[in-house]
């Protein structure tokens, strides 16, 4: 019967039905109303925008926001050896980066939030080499604790102990400052930008996930969002001598580094979002692209910062000797850039030369040591 009906069809109508049939086999169903790209502004309010049929948010930051305070309360322990002049407990670190032990206080709910901080680092790597990251995370962690013991010495070449207001170990290295700014980039660059704003990108998008309003695809995406800030307008009101939003690492370096793209970054996020809900695979991928090279400029500017113009400016060893700190937490997270093209090697061999190899660590830095790790970098990043 159906044969006999087809013959009666005009060819070309034919072709285009079948054409048609075709289409709505293989496209991914589109379960929200289409946005129009062109309303989008830098201050249209993210969550409410993003609604379901019945008018209810599919946005849900809750993952990310809430490995964003694990970070934050981990950096607030650590840093009150400084603060709290006492010493730190590394058990106690580790805790709170696995999210075992009830670490957090109560009052947060991070202890029950079912998400931690040492899974998701450098989770965009084979599991062997993402362990060996997550081990020198921990690693830091004892030396941090092990610094603390002498946190009442006035620290000097071959002592651990407080250098001015800092505290550093035996070859004038800070522990703190490596492990708050390798966590920029092994925790929230990687996962943000090699897993969920990469890999995560092929999440389904038709389907919602079971108990949710969102899909898979909805939920990486803002998760992504949730790990770089707690606002819901990133740098809102900012400009380039005045942060308008508290933001906490990275997504304070991409304000502070970055002058030519940080207010690119909620926009992207933004049209990112609308791209997902209008099942638009080469608008996210295209604003998936931007966030991510504009992170890791921020990320590579830096390190060639706190190298150069924070170091030459600083006027005591103290000063000095912070500056690196950061400066080597920063190229530690280099190894992520994974759109610039660098990798671990090329982290692991600046910072080898810079200070690792040298006896006496900060001791032993010397200007030439310093330019040739901020040309190597000025390099590969194109900067």
């Amino acid at each position: 019967m159906r044969k006999n009906l087809l013959r009666f069809i005009p060819i070309s109508l034919l072709v285009a039905v079948l054409a048609s049939c075709n289409t709505e086999d293989t496209a991914t169903p589109q379960l929200r109303t289409s946005i129009d790209y062109a309303a989008l502004t830098p201050t249209t309010p993210y969550s409410s925008l993003f609604v379901d049929n019945s008018g209810a948010t599919t946005v849900d930051f809750s993952n990310g926001n809430n490995r964003y305070k694990m970070f934050q309360a981990l950096n607030t322990y650590i840093s009150s050896a400084i603060s709290g002049n006492r010493q730190i407990d590394a058990a106690v670190l580790k805790n709170m980066y696995a999210n075992t032990g009830n670490a957090f206080a109560d009052s947060t709910k991070l202890n029950t939030s079912g998400v931690q901080l040492r899974s998701i680092t450098a989770s965009s790597w084979a599991a062997t080499e993402a362990e060996k990251v997550r081990a020198f995370i921990e690693s830091n962690f004892t030396a941090v604790a092990e610094a603390s013991k002498s946190v009442t010495t006035v620290a000097a070449k071959g002592k651990a102990g407080k250098l001015g207001t800092y505290l550093v170990d035996e070859k004038g290295i800070e522990p703190i400052q490596i492990i708050q700014k390798s966590l920029i980039g092994a925790l929230q660059y990687d996962y943000i930008g090699n897993v969920l704003l990469t890999k995560g990108l092929d999440a389904d998008n038709s389907t919602l996930v079971t108990g949710k309003n969102y899909t898979q695809l909805e939920q990486n995406w803002d998760e992504a969002y949730g790990l770089l800030t707690l606002n819901p307008i990133y740098l809102n009101g900012s400009t380039d001598d005045k942060r308008g939003t508290t933001e906490f690492a990275l997504g304070s370096y991409i304000w502070e580094y970055n002058k030519g793209a940080y207010a690119q970054i909620y926009p992207a996020f933004l049209k990112g979002r609308a791209a997902i809900v209008n099942n638009d695979k080469a608008e996210l991928k295209k604003q998936a692209d931007l966030i991510k090279a504009a992170i890791e400029k921020a990320i590579a500017a830096s390190a060639i910062g706190y190298l150069g113009p924070k170091y030459v400016a600083a006027q005591t060893d103290a000063a000095r000797a912070h500056a690196i700190g950061e400066g080597l937490g920063f190229i530690y997270s280099l190894r992520f850039a994974t759109v610039n093209g660098a990798d671990a090697t090329f982290s692991d061999n600046i910072l080898k030369a810079l200070i690792y190899d040298a006896p006496n660590g900060f001791w032993d830095l010397t200007p030439t040591k310093l330019s040739t790790a901020s040309d190597a970098i000025k390099a590969k990043f194109k900067l």
